[in-house]
């Protein structure tokens, strides 16, 4: 993972709450699971080369044999795996001052708290030498422990996404970047006092904020 991989993509525990608020109108749930389809979520890849040209034949992989080695890492250690999304990662580069791009999967964990899956992640990052690897909770909004929120919204390119990140400074250096599945879905993760930040780049990529859907949530880097 990146410094700050404000994802449009992520990992974690979900049990979802209310979604939106004021200015942050969008689709969720008013309780229970609201956005969330699984009880955790795991966003990895087992790529560690900085990969800065989006036709590199690297980011046509499809990730198979990660798929199912880390669905078996997720099973060995309590859980149950659910679905695994392919994503396309663009995410900014101070050190470079450029952005970068990375294949990686979205993976769905079932019968799984909040320790099983800090735990999951960190044999992840170990097992293919990741600087980190991301977690998110799905959480009530008013829960105490919520300081982020995952936005996912249809429509969306890489290509679209780095253009908007070239375009906004502050986003792509306070965001990190995000990510877009194969077919195009967005998949933002934002620090909560970035949402305004985040709604603006979604508005900028051509999201009609009344068809993205919002969870709130508690984000972790396990490094």
């Amino acid at each position: 993972m990146k410094q700050r991989w404000g994802v449009l993509v992520a990992v974690g525990v979900l049990a979802c709450g209310a979604a939106g608020t004021g200015t942050a109108q969008a689709s969720a749930g008013s309780g229970g699971s609201g956005g969330c389809r699984a009880a955790g979520e795991v966003f990895a890849t087992n790529n560690t080369a900085v990969i800065t040209d989006p036709d590199d034949v690297r980011l046509r992989t499809r990730l198979t044999r990660f798929d199912h080695e880390v669905r078996q890492i997720i099973r060995a250690n309590g859980a149950r795996p659910g679905e695994s999304t392919l994503l396309d990662g663009v995410f900014w580069s101070g050190d470079l001052k450029q952005t970068t791009y990375e294949r990686s999967r979205k993976f769905d964990a079932n019968k799984v708290g909040a320790d099983g899956l800090h735990h999951i992640a960190d044999v992840v990052r170990k097992q293919y030498h990741q600087e980190s690897v991301l977690t998110f909770r799905c959480l009530p909004r008013t829960s105490p422990e919520t300081d982020a929120v995952e936005i996912q919204a249809p429509g969306v390119s890489s290509a679209r996404l780095r253009e908007a990140l070239l375009a906004d400074p502050e986003a792509r250096e306070r965001l990190g970047g995000g990510s877009v599945t194969v077919g195009g879905r967005l998949i933002l993760i934002a620090p909560l006092t970035d949402l305004p930040l985040a709604r603006r780049l979604a508005a900028d990529l051509g999201v009609d904020w009344n068809t993205a859907k919002v969870s709130y949530g508690d984000e972790e880097f396990v490094s």
